[in-house]
């Protein structure tokens, strides 16, 4: 900080100045003191120190008003404010209500062709009107949440060095370690009750990208506002930069983060350990770390670890577990069958599928089956992948849109295949589910042995579910369950297409990103978006309200089940397992709301006094994305 101001003579005291300091008659050595051009009234702060959403109107100077995007209204200062502000004639001379300026926002957004470019506008408009950009994405989730998380937000992250514009959130290197508690300081927001945290390992289905991984806690922590209404100013996204192990990333002139090998091991262990406790310092230990994109090998030990010390879950694992176990509860209903009858068999043995295997046997538990037994019904295949030996490739495709992807290629398979008992590779949380059978390298074959009733592909593999595994399972089952799940839209294992064509209708599916609707013999499909954001708004909106400070599985539970009630008849009919995404926000509410008096009735609670009605408890919490009046109210006295 520079000095709030510089002493360029001696001090004047009772109008007498030392015989050895300015002479006073001379106007040119008038001036004692001279001001910071950036603080040009000692008591007022430049508008980049406003923090929090309680804004002291003697704190912040009329041109804050337009430059920092808490406060910008746009052209929707009126003439009253904008006199009393002096920002009148800083601004056009027309006056839009915020409506006009949402409507102005999605024509803009419609112009561009192109998805990132899509991104780009929406980053810039955050970056300019903050409560412009959440009610735009508040009142149009289904049109403005894929551009700002999946899909487009992997195809963001590979471009973040070509399109990164501002600073947005805290870069935290290995060579920062020993000072993270300090790095954390320099985050201007004393109030921060949500921290999205990544290492980049392991973006959507595509890979370690490093820093560029950064774009995922953005996304995510502005879907915590969107979607649960929780303040903007209270969310913390951060990146945690230990190296890349991408080679094209290290050889690129535009990467932002270390061009190093990744650390592991204790160093970067001990590098967790210190950011854990930095931020429980910094902010308290209610504070909710959410891990994201973590590899598999780190993922699942850093959340036995530390869930049961910090206030923490992992989404790849827990979020992913909870939404897709609420699609399957919801196909029940349309199977007319229990959960204890269903066979599952996974097209891959990372994060997001055992999280889902490890759910589902909690779920058959708490309805009276043996844990052993319900791991029985779990079938998972290891790592299968294809690789492809010749490629000539036509693909179309943009977040909405996924047409045909032809493929001229020779596919070799490369796998370890079924998870079968005996094999050297199993361990942890997979044990469980290794069955007494022979190692099989074919999906299909899988198929044919488990005969399951449901296929859920988190493999990140396109077409994996190719047209004679689709047809299998429409041969076993009157109507087959299948889940493609994978990120980006380009990573899924099937497109609804190809689920409903192959079945002839009978299928039902979810996929992980958004795809178009589908008419099959003249009966229009929507298919569902088992997307996490159904769950992890909700259920953070809800930990941070009772101030929960340790989350258990039992909570992803109750959110799927919550959200699984949530789904209406007319949904199902049109083959939608999850509800309309435009009412993501009151489901979200409706999570919270079941979380928050779980929490009281099972202790778990540490905000006092309880409050009698939680839902209007909740409500009182939210962000207001609609404009407040920008001058203070202005009151009569009596005559005095």
């Amino acid at each position: 900080m520079f000095k709030r101001c510089q002493r360029l003579g001696a001090v004047v005291a009772n109008g007498v100045h030392s015989t050895s300091g300015p002479n006073l008659q001379d106007p040119s050595q008038r001036i004692i003191f001279k001001m910071d051009p950036r603080r040009d009234r000692l008591t007022q702060r430049s508008y980049h120190e406003v923090t929090g959403d309680n804004i002291c109107p003697s704190m912040v100077r009329g041109v804050d008003y337009v430059r920092d995007p808490r406060l910008n209204k746009g052209m929707a200062f009126t003439l009253e404010e904008r006199q009393s502000l002096g920002i009148h004639g800083l601004i056009p001379p027309r006056f839009k209500s915020q409506e006009e300026q949402v409507k102005l926002c999605k024509e803009n957004v419609e112009r561009y062709q192109e998805d990132l470019n899509k991104y780009i506008y929406l980053v810039g408009l955050q970056d300019r009107n903050e409560r412009l950009f959440y009610r735009l994405l508040s009142e149009n989730v289904e049109q403005m949440m894929p551009l700002v998380y999946t899909p487009t937000v992997g195809l963001a992250c590979q471009k973040f060095g070509l399109i990164y514009r501002r600073p947005r959130g805290l870069f935290i290197t290995i060579h920062d370690k020993g000072h993270i508690y300090e790095m954390l300081r320099n985050w201007p927001e004393p109030d921060v009750r949500a921290i999205v945290v990544t290492d980049g390992e392991r973006i959507l289905g595509l890979g370690d990208l490093g820093s560029y991984g950064m774009g995922i806690p953005v996304g995510k922590l502005a879907l915590y506002t969107a979607l649960a209404g929780i303040k903007p100013h209270q969310c913390l996204p951060i990146q945690i930069d230990v190296g890349t192990n991408t080679q094209s990333l290290l050889d690129d002139p535009y990467y932002i983060g270390l061009k190093q090998k990744r650390v592991q091991g204790p160093e970067y262990d001990s590098f967790l350990e210190e950011f854990m406790q930095a931020v429980v310092r910094r902010y308290g230990q209610n504070t909710l770390i959410q891990f994201e994109d973590f590899g598999n090998h780190n993922a699942f030990r850093l959340l036995a670890r530390y869930r049961d010390k910090y206030c923490t879950f992992n989404d790849d694992i827990q979020g992913t577990a909870s939404v897709a176990l609420a699609g399957l509860l919801a196909s029940l209903r349309i199977t007319k069958t229990k959960m204890a009858e269903q066979t599952f068999l996974f097209m891959g043995a990372g994060e997001a599928s055992l999280g889902i295997a490890t759910l589902l046997v909690n779920a058959m538990y708490k309805e009276g089956m043996a844990r052993d037994e319900a791991a029985s019904r779990i079938w998972l295949c290891v790592s299968l992948s294809l690789r492809t030996e010749f490629t000539f490739f036509y693909l179309i495709y943009n977040y909405y849109l996924l047409l045909n992807l032809v493929l001229f290629c020779t596919r070799v398979k490369d796998s370890r295949g079924l998870l079968v008992k005996g094999r050297n590779d199993i361990g942890g949380q997979k044990e469980i589910f290794a069955k007494e059978a022979d190692q099989l390298t074919d999906f299909l074959e899988m198929v044919n042995l488990a005969k399951p009733t449901a296929i859920i592909g988190a493999s990140a593999q396109f077409g994996a579910f190719n047209e004679k595994i689709i047809r299998r399972m429409a041969e076993l089952n009157k109507r087959p369950v299948i889940f493609a799940l994978s990120n980006p839209t380009s990573k899924a294992e099937c497109t609804a297409e190809s689920a409903y064509k192959f079945t002839d209708g009978r299928a039902i599916f979810a996929s992980g990103s958004p795809f178009p609707d589908y008419i099959h013999n003249g009966k229009t499909f929507k298919p569902g978006q088992g997307n996490n954001a159904y769950i992890f708004p909700g259920v953070a909106l809800g930990v941070i309200a009772a101030g929960v400070h340790h989350i258990s599985d039992d909570v992803f539970l109750l959110a799927a089940k919550t959200l699984a009630h949530q789904v209406k008849e007319s949904d199902l009919e049109v083959g939608r397992l999850y509800p309309p995404l435009q009412d993501i926000r009151k489901v979200s509410l409706v999570i919270a709301k079941a979380i928050c008096e779980d929490a009281y009735h099972n202790g778990g609670a540490s905000t006092y006094p309880e409050p009698a009605d939680k839902g209007e408890f909740i409500k009182a919490q939210l962000y207001n994305y609609e404009y407040t009046k920008a001058t203070p109210n202005v009151y009569a006295w009596p005559q005095v």
